[in-house]
Parts: structure tokens; sequence; C-alpha cells
């Protein structure tokens, strides 16, 4: 699934294609990607102008000139391309907006999971599926203490506390296991038993981490590319994901593979024991 460094560089590459563009037409082939009712969606967006592209969290987010937005999330696979209208459509191309430019941005998604949901701009963050995200994690809107206090409240083992994206917005699988890699947590240790300390390091961690994958356009383990169709790079410089039975960077341990939380987890047993 496409994590807050993937989607910041599909929206940063879609800012540069499609921003300031008309929408002449917009033609649905598989109308369960649209949350509500297609033929809305398609009369709404008719004649509107895109006027900002931003993002919450892993959710895109179409702003247009009539105080409208469409909210896109991605899910597993869900990609965006922007085509000449001559070349034939692909198998999984499922939206197909066409541009008072003549060009045509393409919604592409092989499993069909990704969603798209029309809503008034000023009710956005409403959403519920944005309504509950923690802050971005910046180091202006990721406040250190309250990071600290929020995981003191929590139940949950680490690992799932991060991915269920209330404490802060936009990690996954990959980030979570290198973020927790290179803070030295183990991924079964309980969120509320984290020191200040080890709280205050890895939010730090997750900071950095996350500026430097966004920084070399994501990470492609599976079928991610960016609007451009270009991979991330990222995937050559992680340290524990996908990267069960190799040795730990740190202390040549091999890396475990285990489930926490229902995803597969890869840690170091030396590294990150449990507390």
């Amino acid at each position: 699934m496409p994590e807050l460094p993937e989607v910041e560089t599909v929206r940063r590459g879609l800012e540069k294609l499609v921003l300031g563009a008309q929408i002449e037409n917009v033609k649905i082939y598989y109308p369960k990607i649209i949350n509500g009712d297609p033929q809305s969606f398609q009369q709404e967006l008719r004649g509107r102008t895109i006027e900002s592209i931003t993002r919450r969290g892993k959710y895109l987010i179409f702003n247009f000139d009539t105080g409208i937005s469409f909210v896109s999330h991605l899910r597993m696979e869900g990609k965006y391309f922007v085509e000449n209208p001559k070349t034939p459509l692909e198998k999984h191309t499922h939206i197909v907006f066409t541009l008072s430019d003549g060009q045509q941005l393409r919604y592409n998604d092989v499993r069909k999971f990704g969603r798209m949901h029309l809503v008034k701009t000023a009710q956005v963050q409403q959403l519920p599926g944005l309504k509950k995200l923690g802050p971005e994690p910046t180091a202006a809107l990721f406040d250190k203490q309250l990071f600290y206090e929020r995981l003191k409240h929590k139940k949950k083992m680490i690992k799932p506390a991060l991915l269920d994206q209330t404490i802060v917005a936009g990690l996954g699988n990959i980030y979570t296991d290198e973020v927790l890699w290179s803070s030295k947590i183990n991924p079964q240790t309980p969120a509320a038993h984290l020191s200040k300390s080890e709280a205050d390091r890895l939010h730090d961690e997750i900071i950095t981490e996350l500026a430097r994958a966004t920084s070399q356009g994501g990470t492609t383990v599976f079928t991610y590319t960016d609007t451009f169709g270009h991979a991330g790079s990222f995937q050559k410089q992680l340290h524990a994901y996908g990267r069960k039975g190799q040795p730990c960077e740190r202390c040549a341990t091999p890396l475990k593979k285990i489930v926490v939380g229902q995803r597969g987890t890869t840690f170091c047993p030396q590294c990150q024991k449990v507390k």
C-alpha cells in the first residue's frame, strides 16, 4: 500500500501535470470506486477547474474552483497517469478524466480497492477516514510530548499503535518496520511501556525517515510508481522491511519475520528486544 512518501510523491507529480486544468468529462468504468452516486460525481466535476491538490496522511485531495473536492485513497495499488487520449486504455483503468488541454488523467487500480469521495471542500476534514487522523509527521505539527502522552494511553503493541493513524498520520507497514528498527524498539513492545527517551527517539525517527523516503520518491517494493511511471528508489535504503534472514546492519544478527497485529513484521531479535 502506498504510504505517506509515495502519496506525497504522486501529489507533487499531479501538481506539475494537471494543476489549473479544467475537467471536460468523466468516464467511470468501475462505479464501485466512487463512494456515493457515480452520476453525481460526473456531473459535479464537469467544467470544474483543479485549483489545488493537497494531501492528508495517505489521502489525496483534489480541490476545485467551486468549493468542492474529491478525496482519493489509493489503497493497495491505485495509480494516476496523464495520457494522450489516443493511447489505448490499460486493462485496469477505471476512471478517466478528460481535461481541457486535450490530455486525460487516468486512474488505474489492479485490485479495485481505491476509493474516491466527492464532498464540499469545507467538509473534507470531517470525512470518517480523515476525521481521526493524527498529526502530519513534521517538526511543526508532530508534538513530541503529546506523542508520548498518547502512547501512554494505548493498550496496543507499538507497531499496530503506529499503524492505526490516530497518533501520527501516514505510516504503513514498510516505514513502521523501519522506524522501529532505527529506534531499537521491538514491534511487540506495548506502546504504553515506552520510556520518554524511547518515545522521543521514535518521534524523531518518524519525521526523519518519512522525509528521507519522500526525497527519494518513495519505496517501490511491488508495483508502486509515481505519476510519471517512475519507481521510487528508497527500497535501496531499507534496513528491516523485506530483509528477513539477512544480517542486521548494526549487529549482524539475522533479521526475523513474525506477524504482529496481522501484519508481517521484520525486526532484529538482538537490537530490538521486548521490554
